[in-house]
């Protein structure tokens, strides 16, 4: 009597695999093995947005640009400066009954070269670097990172930089002390034990011959020497380049049980991709379904290519436009009507450091879909606050569907705090909630998913956008 009654009314802890089908089983690993391989190709927002272009392009995708009118199943996509990307399914319903949206991004924590970046120290070469978006700057030392990004001239020419992935590439690392001469550097606190200005890659040491005598900052030319060489640029040309370095680390299967996956850029690529493949499958939809590949979340979604700008208004206004519905202050009122999975990743429970999580609310990494009703800090200070009623209807969707979630929030009050592109949609006065896979090591150079959590989000987004 007892644990029947228990087993009505608690909620579900077991996780996700005790009772996976065999048939669940092969389509997850199928969904996490494409997931690997995509991450090794894939690891800056340039290189997802081409990514998604060719997919989408082989799955009946086109330019809104290219399209004069719309209609009902009409499959669109709209690139925004190579970085940030829409798309769209023209769905039956009228539109403005409002759109299915899903919005994650495709930026990840990193470091980005200074303007000015090379320089020569003590027969070394070096580029000083920035780092963008939130990192413990120690993990960052000493592993192999790759160079990955683009140099555009100022005659337009755009050259593809990427050394480093490739096995027979060099490699680059960033230095640290010997434990032996590192006494005044263990005494700091951690986040001081590596100041950002020392986080320069060491790129060389070999400086240039001009017969036997000694060329100032010889290192440093023949540096540039051998990059005019590759790609014909000068000293002059690194100030017009967007050049990222990140963890050289290919994607791997994680654990004995060959349970999780280990890579650089989980968060929040594994929603991105996660929700890109799901819309890929999607035939005939009753509301307009949206995807978002948003860029500059990890740095407050600010610029023309992250979520404050007005670019996805302008795509949503180029739907309605060429749908020939268009009239003042439509766009409000469908986003007004809309519905929005913020599709970003979830702290999961580290039983190593429990201290900083409330248990009874924490994310566990493998058991399924992770919604955050609320992100914020503390007094959810900055928070979007899903309403009561938004959140029983996707636990409806997701009940319908038989797909295994839990409900958490990001750490105890007073320690946890962080934020998505949640709130920015929901200022323009749809419902949203933050629904993603939770991650361990979150923000570092090396972070871990669970597949089955992997393929809960296909399962989530897909069923969203169909409902």
């Amino acid at each position: 009597m007892e644990e029947e009654l228990k087993k009505k009314l608690f909620r579900d802890e077991t996780t996700g695999w005790e009772n996976l089908s065999e048939e669940e089983s092969n389509k997850l690993n199928e969904v996490s093995d494409s997931y690997m391989e995509f991450l090794n190709k894939a690891k800056t927002e340039r290189e997802f947005i081409k990514y998604a272009k060719e997919l989408a392009d082989e799955n009946g995708y086109r330019d809104i640009m290219t399209f004069e009118t719309l209609k009902p199943g009409d499959k669109v996509y709209f690139i925004n400066r190579k970085k940030s990307m829409y798309l769209a399914i023209i769905g039956e319903n009228s539109i403005e009954s409002g759109l299915h949206i899903i919005g994650s991004h495709v930026d990840s924590p990193r470091l980005d070269l200074k303007p000015n970046p090379l320089c020569e120290e003590g027969g070394l070469a070096y580029f000083k670097t920035h780092y963008y978006g939130g990192i413990k700057k120690y993990q960052w030392t000493t592993i192999p990172l790759s160079m990955i990004g683009v140099i555009v001239k100022t005659n337009g020419e755009v050259i593809d930089i990427n050394i480093g992935e490739d096995e027979k590439d060099p490699i680059f690392t960033i230095t640290d002390l010997l434990p032996h001469l590192a006494q005044e550097q263990m005494e700091k606190k951690l986040k001081n034990g590596i100041d950002g200005e020392n986080l320069s890659l060491l790129i060389g040491s070999i400086p240039f011959k001009k017969g036997d005598k000694k060329v100032p900052e010889g290192v440093k030319l023949n540096i540039l020497k051998i990059l005019n060489e590759k790609y014909g640029i000068t000293e002059e040309d690194l100030t017009s380049a967007e050049i990222e370095l990140v963890p050289a680390f290919k994607a791997r299967t994680l654990g004995l049980d060959s349970s999780m996956v280990a890579a650089y850029g989980q968060d929040d690529k594994v929603c991105a991709y996660t929700s890109l493949h799901a819309m890929m499958e999607l035939g005939e939809v009753k509301n307009t379904a949206i995807c978002i590949l948003s860029d500059k979340e990890e740095i407050g979604s600010m610029g023309n290519t992250g979520m404050e700008s007005h670019m996805f208004d302008f795509f949503i206004s180029e739907i309605l436009n060429k749908l020939g519905v268009n009239k003042p202050n439509l766009l409000d009122k469908v986003f007004c009507f809309s519905k929005m999975l913020s599709s970003d990743v979830d702290a999961g429970f580290d039983p190593l450091y429990a201290s900083v999580s409330d248990k009874t609310n924490a994310g566990f990494i493998g058991k399924g879909i992770s919604l955050n009703k609320y992100t914020g800090s503390r007094g959810k200070s900055g928070a979007s606050d899903a309403n009561a009623e938004y959140v029983a209807w996707v636990r409806n969707v997701l009940e319908k569907h038989n797909i295994r979630y839990q409900v958490a929030e990001l750490g105890k009050v007073d320690i946890g705090g962080g934020g998505t592109i949640a709130y920015i949609i929901a200022n323009k006065g749809a419902d949203v909630i933050d629904c993603g896979v939770p991650v361990l090591s979150m923000h570092a150079p090396y972070e871990v998913t669970s597949k089955f959590d992997i393929y809960s989000a296909y399962k989530t987004y897909k069923a969203f956008w169909e409902e």
